[in-house]
């Protein structure tokens, strides 16, 4: 008996009870409409602000809930979620600034933050991989944001495959969830600092052997000046679908997180069906929805901040 996964599912329940589609459809009818505007033009000009915008969902809901705390501005009173190691190469915010400006240009003090975030992720998701979905409306956003919460709550590339599973349950997510949200990393980039453990002092024997040589040719040992990029799925780098998985079961995936989906059977069966294709990009609309509830707040709960990375004065 899982009591942590209890706790998350009833918190995901209890939060998704709150909010609607088509929430704003009376206060802000073009609020969906301008995100989406916003998000695509960005997507076209740097097709990885796309990944950026994804993965800002995924650091918002983890961290006190979809409440809008990772947007906040990090100052020397108030180091926020930006401040943490875990966040600093987070981007996207100057694509959630910009449709809040038009927004609030269109009705002021109507649309939260946290609701932008959700719907910029599922854009990107569509935008880059004809991933569409509904997205429930209702967030409020939230008043505290913490440099020290991030890394207490957001599952690390170092992890273990036991210690991924537990981060997820805390936040009412299941193992499948799990797989089908890592599929992600079908986009976006990882810096050599978050995988040199597979590559120093020794390779990893798991790594592909060609794939790991390209990794060296490109890694130094120490990353602390010189901290290069590469794409996590060198396949099709820019579209979100399903290589990923066919990228795991190739040995070559960058983060050990990634490798270590095939460490069991349950989720190496996920794997496997995953890379065959079909079934994943309609249960990634799934688990993003499901995500994307994570502690909401809503009613009178929080605020709606006027400006994102600030709270209201």
């Amino acid at each position: 008996f899982n009591l942590a996964f209890l706790v998350g599912s009833l918190m995901v329940a209890a939060s998704s009870a709150q909010l609607q589609v088509g929430f704003y459809e009376t206060t802000c009818p073009k609020a969906e409409s301008i995100v989406q505007s916003v998000v695509f033009e960005a997507i076209a000009s740097n097709p990885g602000l796309g990944a950026g915008l994804v993965r800002l969902l995924f650091h918002d809901c983890f961290v006190r809930g979809c409440d809008g705390s990772v947007l906040i501005a990090s100052t020397a009173s108030n180091p926020s979620e930006q401040a943490s190691v875990i966040d600093l190469t987070l981007r996207g915010f100057d694509v959630i600034d910009q449709a809040k400006a038009q927004i609030e240009a269109a009705c002021p003090g109507i649309v939260s933050c946290a609701d932008i975030v959700a719907f910029a992720a599922r854009d990107s998701a569509l935008k880059l991989g004809g991933i569409n979905y509904t997205v429930a409306a209702g967030r409020r956003d939230g008043l505290e944001s913490n440099e020290a919460d991030p890394l207490n709550n957001l599952p690390q590339f170092s992890f273990t495959l036991a210690q991924l599973e537990s981060s997820f349950s805390a936040k009412g997510l299941s193992v499948a969830d799990m797989v089908i949200l890592s599929g992600a990393h079908s986009i976006g980039i990882a810096h050599c600092s978050s995988f040199t453990n597979r590559l120093y002092p020794t390779v990893d024997p798991t790594l592909n052997p060609t794939f790991a040589s390209t990794l060296l040719s490109l890694c130094p040992n120490d990353t602390s000046t010189n901290n290069p990029t590469t794409s996590l799925d060198y396949q099709t780098p820019n579209i979100l679908d399903n290589k990923y998985y066919q990228d795991i079961l190739n040995s070559k995936v960058l983060l050990t997180s990634d490798e270590d989906l095939t460490n069991s059977t349950s989720t190496l069966s996920l794997v496997k069906i995953f890379s065959q294709g079909g079934s994943w990009a309609p249960r990634f609309a799934a688990s993003m929805q499901k995500m994307g509830q994570i502690g909401v707040l809503t009613g009178t709960e929080g605020n709606i901040r006027l400006n994102c990375s600030v709270f209201n004065s």
